[in-house]
């Protein structure tokens, strides 16, 4: 009696722990898991926070929520080889790595102009890669 009592109790954990785990990950970061609609929230987000003033009273907020949708859209789709090759993809990465890299090594200070405007052209680059359907 004891070991089916353990037995069950094991199964009910391993259920409640797959149950927890899935329901975490079905919306992570606010992704749907259409690539299009993905993308797009990812060029919204990442121009939000490229035109930001540096004096803006929410600015870590959106940094933070920035590099969130950064990790969740580079883990849902950097090894999917469906979109990989795509131009879309290649272009958002590029921005999505400048602009991650500027995170990392100077969150405190403003993104240099140079950078702005190079993630700008990027991001245009990428919106309209998408409605060819690249």
């Amino acid at each position: 009696m004891t070991s089916i009592r353990r037995f069950l109790s094991r199964i009910f954990a391993l259920v409640a722990i797959a149950a927890i785990a899935l329901t975490g990950c079905a919306n992570a970061g606010g992704l749907t898991g259409n690539y299009q609609e993905d993308t797009l929230t990812m060029v919204n987000a990442m121009r939000e926070a490229i035109e930001l003033p540096q004096d803006a009273p929410n600015r870590a907020e959106i940094q933070a929520q920035t590099k969130e949708l950064i990790n969740a859209y580079a883990a849902r789709y950097r090894r999917d080889g469906s979109v990989g090759k795509l131009n879309s993809f290649t272009t958002v990465r590029t921005a999505i790595n400048s602009l991650a890299g500027h995170y990392n090594s100077a969150s405190n200070r403003p993104i240099p102009k140079k950078l702005k405007d190079r993630l700008s052209s990027e991001l245009r680059k990428v919106e309209v890669a998408l409605d060819r359907g690249y």
